[in-house]
């Protein structure tokens, strides 16, 4: 029996909707990249396999205890969720570098068209 259950985060239900755009690598199933792009721009943590539904707060502190999430134990599972993260980080941050970028050069060309206007005047 099939269940229409899909595996990784799933997308946090009021985030912004991403630009198709966006890539983020290779080796992540649809939507995983967005989905995970989500809890890295609102600065959560990524929810590991079988930790879906609950808080980073709550898994911390049950973590704190002595319970072991099943998305920590394995160490093939553990390397390929870091790499999967490792990329998302990295997409993020070539996408937040480069608004800065057009933001900076927008602010150029914002005083050189007003230094134009006054040497207009």
């Amino acid at each position: 029996e099939e269940s229409d259950e899909e595996y990784g985060p799933a997308p946090l239900p009021d985030a912004p909707a991403l630009g198709s755009n966006v890539d983020y690598g290779g080796a992540l199933r649809p939507g995983e990249g967005a989905a995970i792009a989500q809890y890295v721009q609102k600065n959560m943590r990524i929810p590991r396999r079988g930790e879906v539904g609950w808080s980073g707060d709550e898994i911390e502190r049950l973590e704190s205890v002595g319970y072991v999430m099943s998305g920590s134990r394995h160490a093939r599972m553990n390397a390929v969720r870091l790499r999967k993260e490792n990329q998302i980080y990295s997409a993020e941050q070539k996408r937040a570098l480069a608004l800065i970028t057009f933001e900076e050069k927008q602010q150029r060309e914002n005083k050189l068209m007003g230094e134009f206007r006054d040497m207009l005047q």
